[in-house]
């Protein structure tokens, strides 16, 4: 097989209808790979998907996954010229009532019934009832025995090849109602599954169906309802009031309140007026809006969303690998068992043949792991699917336990534990023949060659005062790395900066005043900047950045979730640091920090602590949260970097989703432990039967489905979860 980047490079990704279980899915990837044309297949069994790489049609497909009637259809449309076409004739989605799917369940069903009303009335050895019971295991096994065969021509043995051993055993026994209950039975607890997973999927699959299908559009001074798919970047959409925005855009005209819960999770409408940001699937509450579209319909957030969820549910959690593992080992060791309890009694103890390879056949059946293996993915996918209606994007099932395992956790200041956008409180001139809006012009027209966050508020104080600052002309600006920058402007070079770049410079003494000046005001959570020369210092001016309303609650939570510190990281002074920190109540406080001195930090205490998380913005923290065990970004909504980048995204600019995240995985590591026990717990005890000879396959099928309904019920808890 070739692997190279560029034989890899044709990927089309097909929705696959009809898995019935982790393992036929493994099968169906490996039928898919011996397709001529194909370089590589990947399953996505959470999101029920393949990824194919190279040259494979529909029919090829189906034809691999003949075995379990698989049926294939493209996960998405092609665009070819502005329009939509799907590449088969086949509609994305059939709805077959439940009795049609289920028919042969339904006719297995009723011979079991004639079987035992005849056995009642003709005897059990008569002709007729033992007719009645084969053709309800032949009806009711067909699918079953398909594989089964197929998979003991190949000595593959999984949970079918299990059952078919069973079922052939008990007819060579005689035992036709048991093997017909069997059958019926396994059936039913396959159905089960499927149900459980399908419904997991569904739970995400819906957030589809929240964007309206059509919009209406201005075209050539024409408004006209288009369907989505034919809308292009750059039209302008109109939007009512009380009407669903339809795409991705920026607001052109209008003034509206969007309620965004379906893709961020706040609760509470957001104020959108020009050049603002909204999505697709969001509801315009008040004002009539015109909004440039600058997304397809393919690439808008919520799609987006939909596409790494569903991605994140192929990311293999550790439990789910251990599970696979020990599935691979598990299903031979109980046919050798079986072996053992039917041969060995009656060969050493003079035990009955009958009675024991009866036995035998009840181990096979209670030893299959159907509860075992679903017991995983349907809590995954359920708990992801869960998370990201509530505006929480988990890239994954190791992250989703991850999250459950935290014992520290550190914040970035700006933007995450306060609101990212700061204003000028307090601007003093310390140079007496200085002229104050000159200064400010000048220190303004540095700014906004900065990236520093800062800047955004002497650039709004300019405007906000008519302070004059676009024509000053900036010679050999630059930045000096985490402490300020630097420019000539009429040939003086100005420095601004943290106090500490006039430090390090050891060019200006400060005066005992102006020291204290600097500490009162980073004593009241201000950040503080000095302005001078290389002779003088100038002026100071001290910024605020408001604290999020919902920080303290949020570290409240946290630690009586019981994560065991809670870190402020911050290139701020140590006195802003410190009353932020001591407010909103982190455990520990790291101020004056450099990016690579926050990278240091998460080190430390990984090796302090095992699993660490980072909140940052996503770029900003890129390193900090790539060292972290999880890195959870901020506001990933409409952001593509926090979205491709980080582990964890809260989508709304909403710090009250970080608990329940962490308790929803708290949750989901619970249930994946108890359903892992209780599914080796129950075989354990059903096999402890076959001692005093008691293990019946109607105790063993029974406890089988039983366990897979259970397991399968307690996974689906986890779309329940609340904040």
């Amino acid at each position: 097989m070739n692997n190279s980047t560029e034989s890899l490079k044709d990927k089309k990704v097909f929705r696959v209808e009809g898995f019935s279980c982790a393992n036929c899915a493994g099968k169906f990837e490996r039928n898919v790979k011996e397709i001529t044309g194909v370089q590589d297949a990947k399953v996505n069994f959470g999101a029920s998907k393949i990824s194919v790489y190279g040259d494979a049609t529909i029919e090829e497909l189906e034809k691999a996954g003949a075995f379990e009637n698989l049926k294939v259809i493209p996960d998405k449309p092609v665009r070819h010229e502005g329009n939509f076409k799907n590449e088969s004739n086949e509609p994305t989605e059939v709805k077959v009532p439940f009795y049609k799917k289920h028919s042969t369940l339904l006719y297995a069903g009723l011979f079991i019934v004639f079987g035992y009303l005849s056995q009642f009335i003709n005897g059990e050895a008569n002709l007729i009832t033992s007719l009645l019971f084969i053709t309800s295991i032949v009806i009711g096994g067909y699918s079953l025995f398909k594989v089964g065969f197929q998979n003991l021509r190949r000595l593959d043995f999984d949970m079918k090849t299990l059952m078919t051993v069973a079922v052939l055993g008990a007819a060579f026994i005689g035992e036709w109602a048991e093997a017909s209950i069997v059958v019926i039975l396994f059936a039913i607890s396959e159905a089960l599954e499927r149900y459980s997973m399908d419904k997991a999927r569904q739970s995400i699959r819906s957030l589809m169906d929240i964007a309206p299908k059509e919009a209406l559009v201005r075209r050539n001074g024409q408004e006209l309802m288009i369907h989505v798919e034919e809308i292009t970047v750059g039209d302008i959409m109109i939007v009512k009031p009380g009407q669903k925005i339809a795409m991705d855009g920026v607001v052109v005209n209008g003034y509206s309140s969007v309620n965004q819960a379906a893709i961020t999770g706040e609760s509470v409408p957001v104020g959108k007026s020009v050049d603002d940001e909204v999505f697709a699937g969001t509801l315009n509450e008040e004002g009539l809006l015109e909004v440039k579209i600058t997304k397809l319909v393919e690439d808008t957030t919520i799609s987006k969303i939909i596409e790494l969820v569903e991605e994140a549910q192929d990311e293999r959690a550790p439990s789910q690998a251990f599970v696979d593992k020990f599935a691979k080992y598990y299903t031979p060791i109980i046919m050798l068992i079986a072996g053992i309890v039917a041969v060995v009694p009656p060969l050493f103890f003079d035990g009955s043949w009958e009675t024991w390879v009866y036995q035998g056949l009840s181990v096979l059946v209670v030893g299959c792991p159907c509860a075992l293996v679903i017991s995983t993915p349907i809590s995954i996918v359920s708990a992801i699917g869960n998370a990201a209606k509530k505006g929480v994007l988990i890239k994954g099932g190791v992250y989703l336990e991850e999250m459950g395992t935290l014992k520290a956790i550190a914040f970035d200041k700006t933007g995450t534990l306060t609101k990212g956008i700061p204003v000028v409180t307090d601007y003093k001139i310390i140079e007496n023949n200085v002229n104050e809006k000159d200064l400010f012009a000048a220190i303004t027209a540095l700014e906004t060659r900065s990236q520093h966050p800062l800047a955004t508020a002497i650039v709004k104080k300019a405007e906000n005062d008519s302070i004059p600052f676009s024509d000053v002309v900036v010679e050999n600006f630059s930045s000096i790395t985490g402490k300020g920058v630097m420019g000539t402007i009429e040939g003086t070079t100005y420095y601004i900066g943290s106090p500490k770049l006039f430090k390090d410079m050891d060019l200006i003494n400060f005066s005992h005043n102006l020291k204290q000046d600097v500490t009162e005001l980073q004593n009241q959570g201000k950040t503080v900047m000095v302005i001078g020369t290389k002779k003088l210092i100038l002026a100071i001016i001290a910024v605020a950045d408001e604290v999020r309303e919902s920080s303290k609650e949020v570290i409240n939570k946290l630690h009586l979730l019981g994560v065991q510190k809670t870190i402020m990281l911050t290139g701020d002074n140590k006195g802003t640091a410190e009353a932020i920190g001591n407010y909103v109540g982190v455990s520990e406080i790291q101020a004056d920090l450099m990016p690579e001195d926050k990278l240091s930090f998460i080190k430390k205490l990984r090796s302090e602590y095992g699993n660490v998380a980072m909140v940052g913005d996503g770029v900003n923290d890129a390193p900090a949260l790539a060292a972290s065990t999880v890195g959870i970004a901020m506001g990933g909504a409409g952001t593509d970097t926090a979205l491709e980048t980080a582990d964890v995204a809260l989508m709304g600019d909403d710090l009250k989703k970080l608990p329940f995240t962490v308790k929803l995985s708290r949750k989901a590591l619970n249930i994946i432990k108890v359903n892992i026990a209780f599914a080796i717990g129950i075989k354990f005890l059903a096999l402890l039967l076959v001692i005093p000879g008691w293990l019946t396959l109607w105790i063993a099928i029974l406890s089988d489905m039983g366990a897979t309904l259970l397991v399968s019920l307690n996974s689906l808890r986890l779309m329940r979860v609340k904040e």
